[in-house]
């Protein structure tokens, strides 16, 4: 008889693999990063962990056996929603494993362009000393997050560190811990001018898609900063471009971009008032672990006993 089969598109570490080992003794286990070796592994696999462009021409063929597949990343507006959903295939993200990482890279924006670190380092490299007129501080400000899952739950707690009041955008509207006030999405032009620091943790969706740009930014302060770690499509690009040279706010930290790697002739390269991170903030040191040991082992035992994995299972209809 055939044994049931697993396909992990990345390299583990052996305790990682190990430990998914432990959990289907039974199962023939392949994991490797190399195309090489998972694509024709692909086309009978049952399970398999971890997204690459191209990979749906191997395992959604005629003879798939797919059931359930675990993405290796947060965002899954990239991948063949429909033709996952018609074959009734259970998709499962990494949502929750970037909220150390990105939130620490929101702070870090923010206080950049808060106390002008990116302005000085640019000073150090021309040897230059000059104080830039830094006057600002983030203590009791007022940040709005847009998205209240992990990621934006993170941030939150780690903004009533500095005191700031917090104001928090989801569909729901319903209350989180650490957000002072809750919002809906289309209530953004009330969220908007309160904000001293605008920030998207928003997933990409037909609902999100260009949902900031010039008439958003028009209602911001204009003393306000805008970071986006979301998905660059979540922004207008051009009417972001338009509202930093005219003033309209402060400054970006802007870690995604409509189209990428961001083109070098992009304005945003060259603005003293921006800093721009490439798609990096979601990067960690605990990456696979995370994803190993808090999503795809719990959902695997899971699968194996209600035949349905549970912890961030995608809902199709929503996008996300």
């Amino acid at each position: 008889m055939k044994k049931r089969k697993l396909v992990i598109t990345h390299n583990l570490e052996l305790d990682l693999l190990n430990q998914v080992k432990a959990i289907i003794p039974d199962w023939e286990l392949i994991a490797s990063k190399e195309k090489e070796v998972w694509q024709e592994e692909v086309k009978d696999a049952e399970i398999i962990a971890g997204w690459k462009k191209g990979l749906d021409e191997y395992c959604l063929g005629s003879k798939s056996n797919l059931k359930w597949l675990q993405t290796w990343s947060a965002g899954v507006d990239s991948m063949p929603l429909e033709k996952l959903a018609a074959r009734n295939i259970s998709l499962t993200s990494a949502n929750g494993v970037h909220s150390y990482p990105i939130s620490e890279t929101i702070f870090a924006l923010m206080l950049g362009l808060t106390r002008k670190i990116h302005t000085y380092v640019k000073n150090q490299q021309a040897q230059i000393w000059h104080h830039a007129n830094m006057k600002l501080e983030i203590h009791k400000k007022t940040i709005g997050i847009m998205g209240i899952g992990a990621i934006g739950s993170e941030t939150a707690k780690i903004a009533k560190a500095f005191g700031m009041k917090v104001l928090g955008v989801r569909n729901s509207g319903k209350p989180a811990e650490f957000v002072d006030e809750m919002y809906t999405t289309d209530q953004l032009h009330l969220v908007l001018p309160q904000c001293d620091y605008v920030v998207v943790t928003l997933p990409y969706t037909k609902e999100t898609h260009q949902l900031f740009g010039a008439a958003q930014f028009k209602q911001m302060k204009h003393s306000a900063f805008f970071i986006n770690i979301g998905r660059g499509q979540i922004v207008a690009e051009d009417q972001l471009v338009h509202a930093l040279q005219e003033g309209t706010i402060a400054g970006a930290g802007l870690d995604v971009f409509e189209t990428e790697p961001l083109s070098t002739d992009s304005p945003l390269w060259k603005m003293d008032n921006v800093i721009i991170t490439p798609h990096t903030a979601g990067s960690t040191e605990h990456y696979n672990q995370r994803v190993v040991e808090n999503i795809l082992i719990p959902n695997l035992k899971d699968y194996l006993s209600e035949g349905t994995p549970s912890i961030n299972l995608v809902d199709y209809s929503k996008g996300y």
